[in-house]
């Protein structure tokens, strides 16, 4: 047992609250596993009613007599005073991090980096940005802004980047003025109390974390003292999120996955493009939003394409992300299940795997994949029209240009879009050819919750 392991043992089943990590009174746990190891790292509680109600009344009571009073200098400095610890924690938090979600430590140490870079950001905008007044519309009119914060932000985190996610939604509401709290996802949530540390320049009671699964997620969401709503996962409860925020005409920011397109045209250079598409569609085991999910390749160049990210996939090394490894393993069981039915079913409508498609020999324990790559695809196959969010990057051949681009704007899903080539005409028409919006106006991905993704 590490020093980390030892502290993620002593704050399980805790909540954060009114700066003070303390046993939750709830009597439901749930066990935290680690997905490389499968052993048992401690576990959460599935916060009661009656802590969420004393949480949001500290949050009141700390924005409105502290918070809110506090110059945009002044809260400021307590944000860079949080990114300076973070630096501090830096180690601690990315192992934490890496054996409860699986992601490669040099990965874990970047998203620590980032958040603490995301906080300076948003730090210096609450402080510098005033925004902009209108001239006057008569002689003698005078025009100016107050900017007054919400109250408190309800912040619904995903398991895949629960750091950076929490710094920049966090970092905004608190700039801004506003009280925060906190709904982990199950698969992160020891690390998110670790993190807790870092907030100690906050006055107590603005910054609390509670654990649980959908029903805390849901009574943030549907209580009159949250005044505001972030949640990145799943379509459905995105869905869910949004209609509830608008009954009560609260403030929501929603994110819900992504099913990315990556072109590859004649004139882009293959060893480049294969290495980015290795990247795109590996890192993070796949699972990240704006993965790369669905590769269109031109007839030219398919065959060398394919030979060369098979080339690239074949040199990843996986293992537990504590190792020198390039992958870890998905985050739990569950997903991995999610991850291997979607896999199969390409393969039973004829995609065949170039490398990968099984679990990788060796492991006895953890919940690791391969990397695949599938070949012989067409359009019409499911795992084009749903999210992956697993390590698998399935390539369709096109004539040319046009087709690519008419496949890449076929989805159901509007995120991110990635194309390489060298061609400068193609460049200037796919820039504001990629629609980032769902075509047909609507979200209609099967249902069965992911618990947070980015």
């Amino acid at each position: 047992m590490t020093d980390v392991t030892q502290q993620m043992r002593n704050i399980s089943h805790h909540i954060y609250i009114d700066g003070q990590l303390r046993k939750s009174k709830a009597s439901d746990a749930t066990d935290v596993i680690e997905p490389a190891t499968e052993a048992v790292l401690g576990s959460i509680a599935q916060t009661t009613d009656a802590e969420i109600d004393e949480a949001l009344a500290s949050c009141a009571v700390a924005q409105r007599k502290w918070w809110r009073e506090f110059s945009a200098l002044d809260r400021a400095a307590a944000m860079h005073e949080m990114a300076d610890k973070l630096r501090e924690m830096r180690a601690m938090l990315a192992e934490a991090l890496t054996r409860e979600m699986g992601k490669p430590y040099k990965e874990a140490c970047d998203e620590v980096d980032w958040s603490i870079h995301s906080l300076r950001h948003s730090a210096e905008m609450g402080r510098n940005e005033q925004g902009r007044v209108m001239g006057p519309a008569v002689a003698g009119q005078f025009h100016y802004t107050l900017k007054q914060p919400r109250g408190t932000a309800a912040l619904i985190m995903p398991f895949n980047y629960p750091l950076v996610l929490l710094a920049w939604e966090a970092g905004a509401a608190l700039a801004t003025g506003n009280a925060v709290i906190v709904k982990p996802s199950e698969y992160t949530s020891l690390t998110t109390l670790l993190f807790a540390e870092a907030t100690k320049s906050l006055p107590d009671g603005l910054f609390q974390i509670v654990t649980g699964g959908a029903r805390a997620g849901q009574r943030l969401v549907e209580h009159d003292d949250t005044h505001v709503v972030a949640f990145t996962g799943s379509v459905p409860v995105g869905r869910a999120v949004a209609a509830a925020c608008g009954e009560r005409i609260k403030p929501s920011l929603i994110e819900t996955s992504g099913n990315d397109p990556f072109l590859i045209m004649p004139s882009a250079p293959l060893d480049i493009a294969a290495r980015a598409a290795a990247f795109s569609a590996f890192m993070n085991c796949g699972q990240i939003c704006v993965s790369a999910e669905r590769f269109y390749v031109h007839q030219d160049i398919h065959d060398e394409f394919v030979k060369k990210l098979v080339e690239e996939t074949a040199k990843l090394r996986i293992g537990n992300g504590l190792d020198k490894v390039d992958m870890g393993p998905m985050v739990a069981s569950k997903e991995r299940d999610r991850y291997e039915t979607l896999l199969k079913g390409a393969m039973d409508e004829g995609a065949r795997a170039a490398i990968g498609g099984s679990r990788p020999a060796g492991f006895n324990q953890g919940w690791f994949v391969e990397p695949t790559v599938l070949v012989d695809c067409t359009p019409d196959m499911s795992v084009f029209h749903n999210e992956s969010f697993g390590p698998v990057a399935p390539i369709c051949k096109v004539r040319d240009f046009d087709e690519a681009m008419e496949l890449a704007n076929a989805s159901k899903y509007g995120l991110g879009a990635n194309i390489y080539t060298m061609d400068l005409e193609e460049t200037i028409r796919a820039t504001p050819g990629f629609l980032v919006v769902p075509i047909r106006g609507r979200h209609d991905a099967p249902e069965g919750e992911i618990i947070g993704k980015k």
